[in-house]
């Protein structure tokens, strides 16, 4: 959907203009990843109006395959409205006007499976669940059990604005118990289902592979259900893996989830251990926390491929401020060679999020 910034902070009856951009979790995640150098594709669906013409241009813009984006004559496309704040502060406010829209019209009739099948990953919300009916009978359909499916990705996402009336708690843990990899926020899991600690999460969100519990400022945690199968542990016993955040100068904190999930499934898709992948979730967060949109270019992938693989101490006295991933190599915290693009290496791995 389209979104509204607020020029100065503030609440939304105080900001007097906006600017317009691109939202969406799964088109954050699809820009990013391009950016980082692989191949990705957005499926979904905008109205036939000039909002709808503005998110396919600046999607592709971005390097992301926009060609199974279809186009709605009877719905218009989604807009919303937010202020500059924190998501986990009260003084956060965000207005939709997407009921009725193109996006809330998906179904499986619309977005048949094989839109997404050759993918290596599928990456879902919970917001897209939220939607609608239709939305969820999608959701629940490409997150069903089959051969050859792609890993699945999923992000809680939860949104209270969205589920007034529906039963977030239930449809968000259905989802993520069907997913391969799941990421949320400790705080969403104690707000959603009283949950408390990563413990907790990870025995709650049974079923994935992988279950990635956020801790804001503390880092985040991993349980890798797989590498404990192959050692012929008990399920999460012995297989958590915590990194904790490095110190950032945070400019907006807007989109550093879809950032952090971004890098993760990156990191994925280069075959990369798990303290790599969180690493490299942090470090795609940190860039998107240093500028004041929802997306960031991420540094050459060279440059985060040394920050990745710092030794603890070094990790530990990370400080990345803006212009960061520009930043000469001058100490541990100050890597890369410049402004040029990222890498284009892995141009063969394939993302795609509905």
């Amino acid at each position: 959907m389209v979104t509204f910034l607020p020029s100065r902070p503030g609440r939304l009856a105080d900001v007097p203009s906006f600017t317009r951009a691109i939202g969406g979790a799964e088109t954050n995640v699809a820009c990013a990843l391009a950016a980082a150098g692989h191949r990705a594709k957005w499926v979904g669906r905008v109205g036939g109006d000039g909002f709808g013409d503005h998110l396919v241009e600046v999607v592709g813009g971005h390097g992301v395959d926009v060609s199974a984006v279809g186009r709605d004559p009877h719905r218009p496309t989604g807009i919303y409205f937010r202020t500059d704040e924190d998501r986990a502060t009260d003084a956060h406010e965000v207005v939709y006007y997407r009921a009725g829209s193109a996006a809330s019209a998906m179904s499986p009739a619309t977005v048949p499976y094989e839109s997404v099948a050759g993918a290596r990953i599928l990456h879902l919300t919970g917001i897209t669940a939220a939607l609608s009916g239709d939305c969820l009978a999608l959701l629940r359909e490409l997150t069903a059990p089959r051969p050859g499916r792609p890993l699945v990705s999923f992000d809680v996402n939860h949104r209270p604005a969205l589920w007034r009336g529906g039963d977030a708690p239930g449809v968000l843990l259905e989802l993520a118990r069907r997913a391969d990899v799941v990421f949320v926020g400790a705080d969403e899991a104690e707000r959603l289902w009283g949950l408390r600690g990563a413990r907790e999460v990870f025995d709650a969100v049974s079923g994935p592979e992988v279950v990635v519990v956020k801790l804001g400022g503390g880092g985040a945690v991993a349980a890798d259900r797989s590498r404990a199968a192959r050692a012929g542990l008990e399920d999460g016993d012995g297989t958590a893996t915590h990194v904790p955040a490095p110190r950032v100068d945070v400019v907006s904190p807007i989109g550093a989830g879809d950032a952090f999930a971004a890098g993760f499934l990156s990191a994925t898709l280069r075959g990369l251990d798990l303290r790599a992948r969180l690493r490299h979730g942090h470090l795609m967060a940190a860039a998107a926390l240093t500028v004041p949109g929802d997306l960031a270019a991420p540094p050459r992938r060279d440059r985060l491929d040394r920050l990745a693989a710092l030794d603890d101490a070094a990790w530990g006295t990370l400080h990345l401020g803006p212009g960061w991933t520009e930043a000469d190599e001058k100490d541990p915290g100050r890597t890369g060679e410049g402004p040029e693009g990222p890498g284009r290496a892995g141009d063969d791995q394939e993302v795609r999020t509905p």
